[in-house]
């Protein structure tokens, strides 16, 4: 499985005293294991932008830097206002961003963790995979 980890669940992994979550265990056990996980250009900018310290921003950008991240083109902006459009018609609401993410999960066979709850609600709309606990 491909994982691509929503901004709700790294910026949850890097607290002080992360909650007990089963997203969280599932992101540790990803990367510990086989799964891959990536990241995109704009889970990255939410996290930093999340960040106070310019030593925070430096040590979080290192570390994403290294992981395996999804370009985004021009097909994938198209398939996020497609997304968008398709939540709005069946009166569930996703922001940009999420329409862009869910895009990248669907067109390239990705597995969304996340803790955001908006998404399993556009998940049957839009035929969007996302991780829940077994």
């Amino acid at each position: 499985m491909t994982l691509l980890v929503d901004t709700s669940v790294w910026s949850l992994s890097l607290r002080r005293e992360a909650p007990s979550l089963p997203e969280l265990d599932e992101l540790r056990r990803a990367l510990a294991g086989d799964d891959l996980v990536v990241t995109t250009g704009v889970v990255i900018q939410e996290l930093l932008q999340g960040l106070i310290s310019d030593a925070a921003r430096a040590l979080t950008r290192d570390r994403m830097s290294r992981m395996a991240q999804v370009s985004v083109d021009l097909d994938d902006h198209a398939a996020a206002a497609h997304a968008f459009i398709e939540c709005r018609r069946n009166g569930v609401q996703v922001g940009t961003v999420d329409a862009l993410l869910a895009a990248l999960c669907i067109r390239r066979g990705l597995t969304l963790l996340t803790t955001d709850r908006d998404f399993l609600h556009a998940a049957p709309v839009i035929g969007l995979d996302v991780w829940r606990p077994a």
